[in-house]
């Protein structure tokens, strides 16, 4: 590949972290390939759950900067691979390119509703972060969370956003899956925001 077949093929790609148990060709993934972009991430899934909450964040951290570190680079997150990608950002410097976290985890999260929690590793990192105001500054991200989340707490979201200059949208009436009217309107325009 010539150098400028690389850069068009970077300016093309979109690194993908799909919620826990997600494939990047499938979903929100297939969405990007559809609009013209090649996705490439790690699937939450197979061997690379099996592999220790550290071992996954080196993983995110080295496909990063190895491959997509400059400002064009684009990265999607879902779910709990928003919480992969930001407790990876806690470990490196700040991103330089474009970020987009949809319904985002930031800990534990509990719906006495229905009686069911989450408890994730290093649940209290990102607060103990947004308390000490001691994350990368991301110059290019921004947040979608719905307003009825129990996974994505809106309010803690806000905070997140606030504390660290990332610009929240609540989506009214939605819940932790913001559907694909919503997300497919978001990447036509933020894919195409250059």
């Amino acid at each position: 590949m010539t150098s400028n077949q690389n850069k068009a093929w970077l300016q093309k790609t979109v690194y993908y972290l799909p919620g826990r148990g997600g494939q990047i060709s499938t979903g929100l993934g297939q969405g990007l390939r559809d609009r013209g972009f090649s996705v490439v991430g790690q699937e939450t899934r197979g061997v690379f759950l099996k592999l220790t909450f550290q071992q996954q964040l080196d993983t995110i951290c080295r496909d990063l900067q190895e491959d997509l570190w400059h400002e064009g680079a684009r990265l999607v997150a879902i779910s709990y691979g928003c919480y992969l990608y930001l407790h990876a950002q806690l470990e490196m410097p700040a991103f330089p390119g474009r970020v987009m976290l949809l319904s985002p985890v930031l800990g534990s999260a509990y719906a006495a509703s229905v009686g069911i929690s989450f408890y994730p590793p290093r649940a209290d990192r990102l607060s103990e972060a947004v308390e000490a105001q001691c994350f990368p500054a991301l110059s290019q991200a921004e947040i979608h969370v719905g307003s009825e989340d129990w996974q994505s707490n809106p309010d803690a979201i806000s905070k997140f956003g606030e504390a660290f200059s990332i610009p929240v949208t609540i989506v009214p009436d939605k819940g932790h899956m913001l559907g694909s009217d919503y997300v497919g309107q978001l990447l036509d325009r933020w894919l195409s925001d250059a």
